[in-house]
């Protein structure tokens, strides 16, 4: 996936962190130059996005949706906020760890069922399994951190469900993959 020019993967970096900020001064949240060039075409694509903050290279809040039922740019300033306070695995962030906060964010493609587990692609998509009230999702990237295999991929996807980790086979499960493009302030920032 190539949805989101350099420029614009820089832009939405610093909105996450401008929107952290914000919010922690209780001030209004940033708005979108939509006349800086380049940026109006591919910010106002509704597309779903997740937010993944860090700090040194532990995980710190993670927050996304499928459906992008809002341009690009409201919806990352959803997740940023989302992931930095409501992400319920953690306590809120504070004022002393903005200066270590690390931003990743991933812009999801939509989501397609698979018939069968050798269609996902490890490293390349991310898994969203449904049994019943139950649901679960791992980007593409954790696979690819944990050098996990096809079949620990899909129990880890359960257990984040909250369901047995072998529940992927199950005849009622949903198992749906999705493509992301994944940028951070390490490498894009």
């Amino acid at each position: 996936m190539n949805l989101i020019n350099d420029e614009n993967k820089k832009y939405l970096l610093n909105l996450v962190i401008q929107t952290i900020e914000t919010k922690l001064a209780q001030k209004a949240l940033p708005d979108i130059d939509w006349g800086r060039e380049g940026s109006s075409q591919e910010l106002k694509q509704n597309l779903g996005a997740f937010v993944s903050l860090y700090i040194q290279g532990q995980l710190r809040g993670c927050i996304g949706t499928f459906q992008g039922r809002r341009n690009l740019f409201n919806t990352i300033q959803e997740m940023a906020i989302l992931a930095a306070f409501n992400d319920f695995r953690f306590p809120p962030v504070s004022k002393t760890e903005l200066p270590d906060l690390e931003v990743e964010i991933s812009v999801l493609s939509p989501l397609k069922r698979v018939k069968k587990v050798e269609e996902i692609q490890v490293g390349e998509h991310g898994i969203y399994i449904t049994l019943g009230p139950q649901s679960g999702v791992l980007l593409p990237q954790v696979a690819t951190r944990y050098k996990w295999d096809r079949e620990t991929f899909l129990a880890e996807t359960c257990r984040k469900a909250g369901i047995p980790s072998d529940s992927w086979r199950s005849p009622q499960a949903v198992i749906e993959i999705f493509s992301a493009e994944i940028f951070d302030d390490k490498n894009n920032g």
